[in-house]
């Protein structure tokens, strides 16, 4: 990719396996917003980004060269990426937050990514996975993990959860919701497309936060407020709703990232109601691939209906277009040749 938007298929030599590092030969990649605001170049992506750089995170492949003290992977392991690089030697990392390590580096980001046929990685980036999961859902357990580290911040079984926004992650969170025993999943969304992908997952209610009586329609369903809101979307409106339909002693996980950072709550009904509220980042290095993977072999996860479009990674272009037209949910690439 070039300093400029959109990217660029091109020919590169085959990375070499260092010490530390795994070669993974690809089987299936998916496409994350991160990917799309690298192919829109926008203002994050030209203060971030220091091209050339191949793109992608969220990935998964077959192991075929291990370097210099690798001895926890061997040739031939199915994987997937998990994207932040962390240090493994600071203050956060040796007290079990590896998932706020300040000296996080990211896959297609900061170093080179994933779509590619070829792509060599640390070593404890490369996370082991049953080969009972399909590869073009082994493929994006980096930002499934997002929904699963969000909605296992705190008690499921038998609880009332609202969720809002179903953008692939929001999706991905109401299977979770579900297969780990939440009573009911309410949702809210104020695009048809995504709408009906939630119903495909399994979402009790879904709302509209454009609909005047929204307040009302979650009182119906959640008498008193819901146990747990997941809040997905970044839209500052959703910060009000989570506030005010989740109950005394509640709790409030904040996923969603915020154009304007600087949003304004009522830390009153925050304090008075006694809410936890939480910010997520990433997936708890490494608790929450191991929540991932026991959810995932429990076959309770229903997350087929998200993926609505497989493409050969030549199609790069169409896809990116897909997701800027919001006429997507994940998008997988595969690498045949």
């Amino acid at each position: 990719m070039r300093p400029a938007p959109g990217v660029e298929i091109v020919e590169v030599d085959e990375p070499q396996v260092g010490p530390g590092e795994v070669k993974l030969k690809l089987e299936a990649a998916s496409v994350c917003g991160t990917d799309l605001h690298i192919y829109s170049w926008d203002q994050w992506a030209a203060g971030r980004i220091h091209p050339p750089r191949i793109i992608g995170h969220e990935f998964c492949g077959t192991i075929e060269a291990v370097g210099e003290g690798v001895t926890d992977r061997k040739v031939g392991d199915f994987v997937a990426s998990e994207s932040h690089i962390v240090c493994g030697h600071c203050k956060q990392c040796l007290n079990g937050q590896g998932h706020v390590c300040i000296n996080t580096k990211i896959l297609g980001v900061d170093v080179d990514g994933g779509f590619a046929s070829h792509v060599v990685i640390p070593w404890q980036n490369a996370r082991p996975t049953d080969r009972s999961v399909p590869k073009e859902i082994a493929s994006f357990q980096d930002a499934l993990g997002n929904a699963v580290h969000t909605a296992m911040a705190g008690p499921l079984k038998g609880q009332t959860v609202l969720i809002t926004g179903m953008g692939p992650i929001g999706l991905f969170a109401v299977s979770v919701c579900k297969a780990a025993g939440a009573a009911k999943v309410i949702v809210t969304e104020v695009s048809p497309y995504r709408m009906e992908l939630a119903e495909k997952v399994g979402a009790d209610r879904i709302i509209s936060p454009a609909d005047s009586d929204w307040a009302a329609i979650i009182e119906k369903e959640a008498p008193g407020g819901v146990d747990a809101t997941l809040e997905m979307s970044g839209h500052p409106s959703s910060l009000e709703l989570a506030v005010q339909s989740t109950r005394p002693g509640g709790r409030i996980s904040l996923l969603g990232v915020y154009g304007n950072p600087n949003q304004t709550v009522d830390m009153n009904a925050v304090i008075f109601k006694g809410i936890n509220i939480q910010g997520i980042v990433g997936r708890n290095i490494w608790q929450t691939w191991d929540q991932m993977g026991e959810l995932l072999k429990s076959g309770k996860l229903n997350l087929a209906p998200v993926i609505t479009h497989k493409m050969h990674y030549t199609e790069f272009q169409d896809a990116m277009e897909l997701m800027k037209a919001g006429k997507a949910g994940k998008v997988v690439f595969t690498f045949e040749d």
